[in-house]
């Protein structure tokens, strides 16, 4: 339970093709130290007390998940969409039948495999009853530069910049009503937090690791299994 005792549940959308990834199947189901990558997404989660259900939200007809025989009560698939937006706002559609309005629901990315049990505390305690929510995410370090026709011509002030990383937790029914209306005017919708932000909310910045990556391009596949490694999960 968080810190007002309300049930937490976790949408994990993993509907994505991974085209760009160019393998021979979705990269959250490429093998990664022993087992998939979304299997690491999933281990912090399956592995703490006090999660009411986690949705995973595949393609229809999805084969690779079925085939890891992961689903249970507590870990239910859900048809996804065309866009990751889509896919988590038809995860929060089944968690609004099982849950209650100001149930906390958690966003985590698929092809997110490093998170570490402390940074998912972190997060849960560093939100507590903040009725906005909150995120993971990292100050930026490099200099940051605008480009036009590829070439530099303003360089951004990034002290107050931050890196969005996932989880992301807010409150299930705030989340489903700021999504669906990005969704609905044609917003972009990047994260969760981009959604609650256009609704004029302000989530809680909450600083996580650095090395809690995002699985994008083959060469970020052994990156994830030295971090793993180094965090002694493997």
């Amino acid at each position: 339970m968080t810190g007002n005792e309300a049930p937490l549940w976790v949408v994990v959308p993993a509907a994505g093709s991974g085209a760009r990834f160019g393998a021979e199947r979705p990269k959250q189901y490429l093998p990664l130290a022993g087992r998939t990558v979304i299997e690491w997404a999933l281990r912090p989660f399956l592995g703490r007390p006090g999660i009411s259900g986690i949705a995973v939200v595949v393609a229809p007809g999805d084969s690779h998940w079925s085939a890891l025989d992961l689903a249970s009560e507590r870990v239910f698939a859900v048809d996804g969409g065309a866009e990751r937006a889509v896919s988590v706002l038809n995860g929060l559609v089944e968690l609004r039948r099982r849950g209650q309005p100001a149930d906390w629901v958690m966003v985590h990315d698929a092809a997110r495999p490093c998170l570490t049990d402390g940074d998912l505390d972190g997060l849960i305690a560093s939100v507590g009853d903040d009725q906005a929510g909150g995120l993971l995410a990292v100050p930026v370090q490099d200099t940051l530069k605008r480009e036009k026709e590829c070439r530099a011509v303003e360089t951004v002030d990034r002290r107050f910049i931050w890196r969005a990383l996932t989880p992301q937790m807010f409150r299930l029914d705030a989340l489903y009503q700021a999504l669906s209306s990005a969704i609905e005017s044609g917003a972009t919708v990047t994260d969760e937090s981009s959604a609650m932000e256009r609704a004029g909310i302000r989530p809680v910045l909450v600083p996580g690791r650095g090395d809690n990556i995002k699985v994008t391009r083959p060469e970020d596949l052994p990156m994830a299994e030295f971090i793993l490694e180094q965090c002694g999960l493997t």
